[in-house]
């Protein structure tokens, strides 16, 4: 019987969209961050006079600090947007199944 219900649920094309659509968003959402990520490590590497740039005359911040920043909020960014999208359509999607198999 629960074999059944998994291969019923698997079978069912809401289900496959929804899996589809979810895997190529969370995709999307870590190559955005792994760009994001790795060419601020490549900057470093490669140029790290560019981040050694002072942010005002006299200021001991430089551009680094803020742009480091700015990585971890995108970080949060791109979790929110997921988690946003994961509330609604998918949460509506998933709704959708349950209905269909009962």
């Amino acid at each position: 019987m629960q074999q059944e219900l998994v291969d019923k649920i698997k079978n069912d094309p809401k289900y496959q969209a929804l899996v589809s659509k979810r895997s190529r968003f969370a995709w999307i959402l870590s190559i955005i961050m792994l760009v994001i990520y790795y060419t601020f490590i490549m900057v470093i590497a490669f140029s790290p006079q560019t981040f050694a740039i002072k942010i005002a005359e006299g200021s001991v911040i430089t551009i680094g600090i803020p742009i480091g920043i700015l990585i971890i909020v995108s970080a949060f960014v791109l979790t929110g947007i997921y988690v946003w999208r994961a509330n609604g359509e998918f949460d509506n999607l998933t709704h959708q199944i349950k209905e269909g198999i009962k």
